[in-house]
C-alpha cells in the first residue's frame, strides 16, 4: 500500500531509516496499475557498498546514472564536491522531484533529465561514473566519457541472475576491465529489461513440446548464486519463475518455468517428492533446458568457481566474460 509522509509520519520516518529497499514508483509513473516497481530507494548498506567500491577521493568528477530520490547524490556531492556532481534520470517526474528535495535540503546539485546510458558528454571527462540501474551490455558511452584511469561502477546481471556489483578500470586505449563483487539486485535500465509477463501469457495449451527427465533439482544451478551467475551469463536471455502447486510455498510439488520472451521458447521443470527424476517439457526454437543443464555442467566441470573470479572486459566492440583472467573468455 501506499505510503505518504502527511497521513503517516511516523511510520513514513521508520520506514524511511530502515535497511530496505523502498519502492518510489510503479510502472514508469504511467498510473496503469500493473504493479511493476520502476524505481526504488536502495537499502543504505547497498549504497554504502556501491560508494565504497567507487573509491571516491575529494575533487573527483562524478556521473550518477539513476539520480532516484536524490539520496545517493547528495552523497557523493559531500564527498567529492556539489560543483563535480552530476546525476541524471530518464524520467521526468523522479527529476523533478529529486531536483525540487535536493534544492530544500540544500544540495542545488546539477540534475539532469535524460537517457543515462548515453553518458552526459557536457560535464565529461568523469573520474567516476556510478550506475544505480543494472545493466547486462555496458553502455559504451560511460567508458568513453571516463578519463584513463578512472573506474565504472555499476550492477550487472541477466535474465537469470538479479546480479552483482562490477567495478571497471578504463584504460587509455577505449577499453575497460573489472572483476565483479557483491549481490546487488537493482531496478534494470530502461532499454535492457526483460520483458514483463505472466507465465500464462507465454506458456499455452496450444504448444506443443518435447520431454525428457532429468536429475538435477533447480536448487543447485537456480538456488546457488555462484551457479546461477555462470548460467546467466553463459545463457542469454533466459529468465526463470518458480509456480507452486496451490499456491502453496509449504509443498514440496512446484514447477519451475525458463521462459525466453525474445524467442517465445519455454521450459517447465516438475519437481515433487520421490526419486529424483523430474520431468521437463521444451517449446520453440531454444531447448532452454538443455541450455542451462548445459551451462550447469560448464560450471561445474570448471571447479565451481565463485561468482568473484568472474570479470568483464568491455571494448569499442562489444563486450565478454572471462574467468580469472581477461584471456580466459567464457561468454
Amino acid at each position: 500500500m501506499p505510503l505518504h509522509r502527511a497521513a503517516s509520519p511516523d511510520e513514513w520516518l521508520e520506514v524511511c531509516y530502515a535497511d530496505e529497499p523502498i519502492a518510489v514508483q510503479l510502472d514508469d509513473g504511467d498510473g496503469s496499475g500493473r504493479g511493476y516497481v520502476s524505481s526504488s530507494a536502495s537499502m543504505p548498506t547497498t549504497v554504502a557498498l556501491m560508494l565504497d567500491a567507487a573509491e571516491l577521493e575529494p575533487g573527483n568528477r562524478v556521473l550518477e546514472v539513476g539520480t532516484g530520490t536524490g539520496f545517493n547524490a547528495a552523497l557523493i556531492a559531500t564527498r567529492v564536491g556539489m560543483d563535480n556532481t552530476t546525476t541524471i534520470e530518464i524520467d521526468d517526474d523522479l527529476a523533478a522531484k529529486a531536483r525540487s528535495a535536493l534544492v530544500d535540503a540544500g544540495w542545488p546539485l546539477d540534475v539532469v533529465t535524460g537517457d543515462g546510458t548515453k553518458g552526459y558528454p557536457p560535464n565529461a571527462p568523469y573520474d567516476r561514473v556510478l550506475s544505480t540501474a543494472a545493466v547486462h551490455e555496458l553502455p559504451y558511452p560511460w567508458i568513453e566519457q571516463t578519463a584513463p584511469g578512472g573506474r565504472v561502477v555499476t550492477p550487472w546481471g541477466s535474465a537469470f541472475h538479479s546480479g552483482a556489483l562490477l567495478r571497471l578500470r578504463v584504460n587509455g586505449d577505449g577499453t575497460a576491465s573489472g572483476r565483479f563483487n557483491g549481490d546487488t539486485g537493482f531496478m534494470w535500465v530502461r532499454d535492457q529489461r526483460t520483458p514483463h509477463g505472466a507465465v500464462e501469457d507465454r506458456v499455452r495449451p496450444e504448444h506443443d513440446y518435447a520431454e525428457t527427465v532429468t536429475d538435477i533439482h533447480p536448487y543447485e544451478p537456480v538456488g546457488d548464486f555462484s551457479a546461477s551467475f555462470a548460467i546467466g551469463a553463459r545463457v542469454p536471455g533466459m529468465k526463470s519463475t518458480l509456480v507452486y502447486d496451490d499456491d502453496d510455498p509449504g509443498t514440496q510439488r512446484y514447477t519451475v518455468y525458463l521462459m525466453d520472451p525474445g524467442s517465445g521458447s519455454w521450459a517447465s521443470w516438475r519437481i515433487q517428492t520421490g526419486p529424483r527424476e523430474y520431468a521437463v517439457r521444451q517449446h520453440g526454437p531454444r531447448l532452454l533446458f538443455d541450455e542451462l543443464s548445459s551451462a550447469y555442467q560448464w560450471w561445474q566441470d570448471v571447479g565451481e568457481p565463485e561468482h568473484t573470479r568472474f570479470g568483464l572486459t568491455v571494448t569499442p566492440g562489444g563486450q565478454h566474460v572471462w574467468l580469472d583472467d581477461p584471456a580466459n573468455v567464457v561468454a
